[in-house]
């Protein structure tokens, strides 16, 4: 049984991050375990909020493990709070590459053309280190334009543009990469390069109305799950997770209150 571990901040009230992603991977028959890189006491999107860094938490915790010799199949990274912080998640990343694992890093940073509240160009820096250990690199289109360092686009791109996008974070490092809540040619889409087979693809949507904070996070999820648990492809993974996404949004279109995100424990169903 494939095991992982989510590296990530916790927040005391949001479905984000970690609270998103567990139920989701632990559904899908994924033993998850965590080392949280904040505790923070509510979405960032409330506008106020207050955390707590947990390096030195970090600091004298992975040698711990190491000791005892606990191995994972997969990490799942998100966001970090300080360059210590990157920097010891990227030594652990590599030392259990070199193990097998495989490294999933999701540079969480804005959405919509900005950054997110709290987050500053040090994370930006930060992000970039941490693509050179993934395996696959999940950014969204903000994101990815962060990290590469082009314009933002608010009308969208073209296929060229976005196979250009890609290629910019497999220099970063990453050996795979999709990028989310892209427009091209017109459409709502999520493009990729999948390495084991060198090619690259485009998955459309339909938007749903809404902001839902921890989407995201549920995409990861069920993404990583896939491509652990069933061994689907990654376009085919991909393509799973945006349909489960989709539904997921449906689902709550009745909750006022998006800043706290989707309510997932009514929702696993989907996953059957």
């Amino acid at each position: 049984m494939k095991q992982i571990l989510l590296i990530n901040d916790i927040a005391g009230y949001g479905k984000v991050g970690m609270a998103a992603m567990l139920p989701v991977l632990s559904y899908m028959g994924i033993p998850a375990f965590c080392m949280p890189t904040a505790l923070v006491s509510n979405t960032l999107n409330y506008g106020e909020f207050t955390q707590m860094d947990t390096t030195d938490y970090m600091r004298r915790t992975f040698p711990i493990w190491q000791h005892l010799g606990f191995h994972f199949d997969a990490i799942s990274t998100g966001l970090m709070f300080s360059r210590e912080q990157a920097v010891l998640v990227e030594e652990y990343c590599r030392e259990q590459a070199s193990q097998g694992c495989v490294i999933f890093v999701d540079p969480v940073m804005g959405d919509g053309g900005s950054l997110y509240n709290g987050i500053d160009q040090r994370q930006v820096e930060l992000m970039r280190r941490m693509l050179g250990v993934a395996h696959l690199a999940k950014p969204n289109y903000t994101e990815a334009c962060y990290l590469s360092g082009v314009p933002y686009r608010r009308g969208g791109i073209s296929r060229d543009e976005a196979r250009r996008l890609l290629d910019s974070l497999l220099l970063l490092g990453a050996r795979s990469a999709i990028i989310t809540s892209c427009i091209i040619e017109g459409r709502n889409a999520v493009c990729g390069f999948d390495a084991d087979t060198r090619s690259y693809f485009v998955h459309e949507y339909e938007e749903i109305p809404g902001q839902f904070h921890g989407t995201g996070d549920i995409f990861s999820a069920v993404l990583i799950g896939s491509l652990l648990g069933t061994g689907l492809a990654l376009p085919d993974a991909t393509r799973r997770a945006m349909d489960v996404v989709s539904q997921m949004i449906d689902r709550n279109r009745d909750v006022k209150d998006h800043n706290c995100g989707i309510f997932i424990e009514r929702c696993l169903d989907i996953l059957s």
